[in-house]
């Protein structure tokens, strides 16, 4: 992997060492989009999602997989790529995160994402973990940076608004197809740190208790609030359109931050701070 090491301290107080660095979002791009992609008619698609939902009997929605409805995630995401990262800007790791699944069958849409960079990135996914999906991809990025391993990540967020089976109870499905892209850069001093809890069916309760206070002119971010207009139209992606919103230019000021989200059908709080 194409990764220098990150700089680290030689010998505590020695003049002209560099301090510790931690990995921090630089950027953030949101986007949403219409339509369809042509591999929701993939004839493969059909045979993919009968497949996975075999073992539990849930039937197909014949409807949607006649009309051709759905987004691939590598259509969604790729143009915001290039808009996020300029030529000299290589990536080290890139990751994936959705909810629902994606509608390109037979290939892993993260590795068709990372030849959308520059370098040649680790590419993979998250997924099957609810909206905490997202914090989970910033933590592995984290971790990443810390094993000395990437200077630069990017986490790719996605989700769109076909789902080919009936689900076993109700879930909450976005309103349009949307993509994020976050671009996370290593930088002297503290970086970003997620921490993930289960908890009771409704784990925003323990909010209160296990966030500390991001610190005064921080920006907060807060889906167990309140909707703010976003993250119930957008389940998985709209709080973080929201960070993109809150972020003049797509840069992040040196302001601390806090994000927290809570995905109550799997009870799983999840915060990510920056200092």
């Amino acid at each position: 992997m194409p990764a220098g090491s990150p700089g680290r301290v030689s010998a505590p107080g020695s003049p002209g060492t560099p301090g510790p660095a931690g990995l921090r979002i630089a950027r953030v791009l949101a986007r949403c989009s219409d339509g369809r992609s042509e591999t929701s008619l993939d004839p493969d698609l059909r045979v993919f999602v009968s497949d996975l939902v075999r073992p539990y009997g849930l039937p197909l929605r014949e409807d949607l997989l006649r009309e051709g409805v759905g987004h691939s995630y590598e259509e969604l995401a790729a143009g915001l790529l290039g808009e996020a990262l300029a030529e000299d800007e290589p990536v080290d790791l890139l990751i994936l995160a959705f909810d629902t699944p994606d509608v390109r069958p037979g290939a892993p849409s993260s590795l068709a994402l990372s030849r959308s960079v520059p370098g040649e990135p680790l590419a993979f996914a998250v997924c099957d973990q609810g909206t905490a999906a997202a914090f989970t991809a910033l933590r592995l990025a984290a971790e990443y940076q810390r094993a000395g391993a990437c200077r630069r990540a990017v986490v790719v967020l996605a989700e769109q608004t076909a789902l080919h089976y009936e689900p076993p109870e109700p879930v909450a499905m976005p309103q349009r197809h949307a993509a994020v892209v976050l671009v996370c850069e290593e930088a002297p001093g503290p970086g970003l740190v997620v921490h993930q809890w289960r908890g009771p069916d409704r784990p925003e309760s323990q909010v209160s208790d296990r966030a500390a206070e991001p610190g005064p002119g921080a920006v907060v971010l807060d889906s167990t609030a309140d909707d703010h207009g976003g993250s119930l139209a957008q389940p998985f992606t709209g709080l973080w359109a929201r960070l993109a919103e809150h972020l003049p230019g797509g840069r992040v000021e040196r302001r601390p931050l806090r994000v927290t989200g809570a995905d109550r059908r799997l009870g799983v709080l999840s915060t990510l701070t920056q200092p």
